[in-house]
């Protein structure tokens, strides 16, 4: 009986051991991505360039209020260090912004994606904030627009 309990001890603390193991390689790569994330943002020979492929101003023409709607803003890292796209934010609560939580690779490709409610009536314009480690500025603002009508 003593062995048994000897024996069941020893793997339990062996199955311990190797789930502690491998938490620790999670923590220390999610504290290497937030170490090049903060180090990204705050030295400009970190910094890099991004083109966007749709244009930063969107026109979606007539919308049906109370409809929501999703909009992409697609964009490329033209310059040679990951991108980091620290924060995205909405000029109001009616629109929720999206980010890539990954770095964008040079050459590759990212989307900034935001879902509006479709509240407002008339003419609306909505701008969505966006700061990432670029250059020749790291404030880049989006805007959609769009006609409200009633179903």
């Amino acid at each position: 009986m003593k062995n048994i309990i000897i024996v069941f001890t020893s793997a339990l603390l062996l199955i311990a051991c190797q789930d502690n193991d491998k938490k620790a390689k999670g923590t220390s790569s999610d504290s290497l991505v937030a170490a090049e994330r903060a180090k990204a943002l705050t030295d400009s020979a970190n910094f890099t360039t991004l083109v966007w492929i749709d244009s930063t101003t969107k026109d979606l023409g007539k919308m049906n209020k109370g409809e929501s709607l999703e909009i992409s803003f697609r964009f490329k890292n033209t310059g040679t260090k990951n991108l980091i796209i620290e924060s995205v934010s909405a000029q109001c609560g009616c629109t929720i912004p999206e980010k890539p939580e990954e770095p964008i690779a040079p050459g590759q490709e990212g989307i900034i994606k935001a879902k509006y409610n479709g509240s407002g009536s008339g003419t609306i314009s909505k701008q969505i904030y966006v700061r990432a480690n670029t250059s020749p500025s790291v404030d880049h603002t989006l805007t959609f627009r769009g006609e409200m009508q009633e179903k």
